[in-house]
């Protein structure tokens, strides 16, 4: 066996792991979290005075971003969301309330109105993005499509990038390959913000 091929078993574990623990997590407390991370992020003027934010609207057991986008959205911030597209890429639309959202694959909820491409992000001040695991050097462990990696290979040089995780899945390593690109911070519900 390969070096890729194990890193590629030691990244399905992890993922395997992480994700049970998440449907474990009562709803109650999977709530709380999305409140504490909402406050952590709004906190900081990069996101809420600083021009566009790419974000994604969290689904199933993540830590809930619903409740930051709609705070950014209310602080009049342009908030971008994913569209996926079916060739893996991530494109992008401007999210115009909840009632602008509609059901899209894998259970996503993605906005209505028109794509801007997968460049918008580089025009963005900051990007959150998901995360099952994040490492102390910023290295995240995403679900294993990639389109992230690729966005944030896209992300302009001044961009802030944040993953959001619980507070158990900030840890000391995660698996990585060479394509896995860090983000320059974490927001986790108890411990706030670290940047890298």
């Amino acid at each position: 066996m390969d070096s890729a091929t194990d890193t590629a078993g030691a990244k399905r574990l992890v993922r395997e792991r992480m994700l049970a623990r998440r449907r474990e997590m009562p709803a109650e407390r999977r709530a709380e979290a999305g409140s504490a991370i909402r406050d952590h992020l709004l906190a900081l003027p990069q996101l809420t005075m600083g021009g566009t934010v790419a974000a994604y609207y969290s689904v199933g057991t993540e830590p809930d971003t619903r409740k930051l986008v709609t705070g950014l959205w209310k602080h009049g911030v342009y908030v971008l969301l994913p569209v996926f597209r079916p060739d893996g890429e991530l494109d992008w639309a401007a999210y115009d309330g909840p009632d602008d959202m509609a059901p899209a694959g894998h259970g996503l909820l993605e906005p209505t109105g028109p794509r801007y491409g997968a460049e918008a992000v580089r025009r963005c001040a900051a990007v959150v993005c998901p995360a099952l695991a994040v490492d102390r050097s910023g290295r995240r462990l995403g679900r294993g499509a990639g389109c992230y990696d690729r966005a944030l290979a896209g992300v302009g040089a001044h961009a802030l990038t944040f993953a959001v995780v619980y507070d158990a899945e900030l840890v000391d390593s995660v698996p990585a390959e060479p394509h896995d690109l860090p983000v320059r911070a974490v927001v986790t519900p108890g411990g706030g913000v670290h940047r890298f």
